[in-house]
């Protein structure tokens, strides 16, 4: 139901407790006949102020800046008005004066952590149909550390998302860098979480300005280098003792000559197995992370290790075509195996992925292009970071190569 008359004046009122000759400045809101009165919270002087026109008299400075602040709060009363009627709202004068207390055209005030975990309610119950379980965690975690800095900032349970603003963005990252510890990538995708709350509530109209709009959501570019073929190699052909770090050692193998990530690689059942185009055996999946449609020929190493535990255990009774522990295991163990094949490089399982972009690929003139797809990129400008991987490795190749140039046919640095 739409207002039929609406206007607004600003008046000098008495109050107790004030010196003789100043007035408070009050607003009155008057929808349909009825009035509300919202208090300024601005003194005046009763001699310098024109009831008619409701401003102060004069051409001092403080006559000036009171007069501008007045014509502030009559463009948040239009705009109040508008936003309701834009909303389908009741236009009443006490919904005018909620929206300028801040409680948006709801009438209730808002809070950013009810909102963020109204948000991950809803992501909860998505899980495994849009949403990767590692990403429901890392929405919980970044709730969990927003909580703990309101706590640690402002003494309360909560904040109001109207007072979201600047400060509370940047200091919230400066915090996240100290007192969590978090690397600046990590701290960078915590905002973007909470980043994604906020342009929510701004469309949602309960937030006038985006917070986030000065302030920059930069990830530092991260070079992970892959293995080269003779550590691949060395991996490879290494004789473990124990049967776990097999294990590990060959689902990380199987990684690298496929492209799939962990939680793609640890879902795989063996009806993601048929026959591709020319007839030879092929992955067919999608990527949980995008939801990208995969497709990878299976190379020998490849179908090598998915023969070898076809009849594990744990493959007949969970279904799932290879036997893949936890993340946080596969990373430990991957630890031990680097020091038993004296790899220096920091292995983890995603390192998997990047060598069987370059390493496996585009090191054997693979085009960027079918690497893309291979890895289920939606664009190729996400693979065009594995080919600065490979430059770096030509730079590299190439500086050995013109030391070994420099040097005289016998290898002896001749002293002078």
């Amino acid at each position: 139901m739409l207002a039929k008359s609406f206007s607004f004046f600003f008046f000098l009122k008495q109050t107790r407790n004030l010196e003789s000759g100043k007035r408070h400045i009050y607003i009155r809101i008057t929808v349909d006949g009825k009035s509300v009165e919202i208090s300024t919270k601005v003194t005046w002087p009763i001699n310098r102020w024109n009831p008619k026109s409701g401003r102060t008299i004069g051409n001092r400075e403080d006559a000036k800046t009171v007069n501008a602040y007045l014509d502030t709060l009559a463009n948040k009363i239009y705009e109040a008005h508008k936003s309701l009627l834009e909303a389908n709202k009741p236009v009443t004068a006490i919904a005018v004066k909620n929206y300028l207390n801040g409680l948006g055209i709801e009438g209730e005030k808002k809070m950013l952590l009810e909102e963020f975990q109204a948000h991950n309610n809803q992501m909860e119950a998505l899980v495994g149909r849009e949403y990767a379980p590692l990403t429901m965690k890392r929405y919980k975690t970044s709730l969990e550390h927003t909580r703990e800095f309101i706590e640690w900032k402002y003494g309360a349970p909560d904040i109001e998302i109207q007072k979201l603003d600047y400060e509370f963005i940047s200091e919230y990252a400066f915090w996240l860098k100290t007192a969590r510890k978090c690397n600046h990538n990590t701290a960078m995708k915590y905002l973007s979480n909470v980043k994604k709350i906020v342009l929510l509530c701004v469309r949602k109209k309960w937030l006038k300005k985006d917070p986030f709009e000065d302030f920059k959501i930069k990830k530092k570019e991260v070079i992970r280098y892959p293995l080269s073929e003779r550590e691949l190699k060395t991996i490879s052909e290494k004789k473990f003792d124990i049967e776990r770090i097999e294990q590990v050692r060959d689902i990380f193998l199987f990684s690298c000559y496929t492209g799939l990530s962990y939680i793609d690689t640890k879902q795989l059942e063996p009806g993601n197995i048929a026959i591709g185009i020319d007839g030879e055996k092929w992955l067919f999946t999608a990527r949980q992370k995008t939801d990208s449609p995969t497709a990878v020929p299976l190379l020998p190493k490849a179908l090598e290790i998915i023969r070898k535990y076809q009849d594990h255990p744990y493959c007949r009774v969970s279904g799932k075509l290879l036997p893949v522990i936890s993340n946080q295991k596969m990373n430990a163990y991957l630890k031990e195996i680097a020091d038993l094949c004296n790899i220096r490089k920091v292995l983890t399982f995603h390192i998997a992925r990047h060598t069987f972009a370059t390493t496996v690929t585009l090191e054997n003139a693979v085009p960027l292009e079918t690497v893309s797809k291979l890895l289920g990129h939606r664009s190729i400008r996400q693979t065009q970071h594995y080919a600065k991987v490979q430059h770096m490795k030509i730079s590299n190749d190439m500086q050995a190569l013109k030391e070994r140039l420099a040097l005289p046919k016998d290898g002896v640095v001749k002293k002078t």
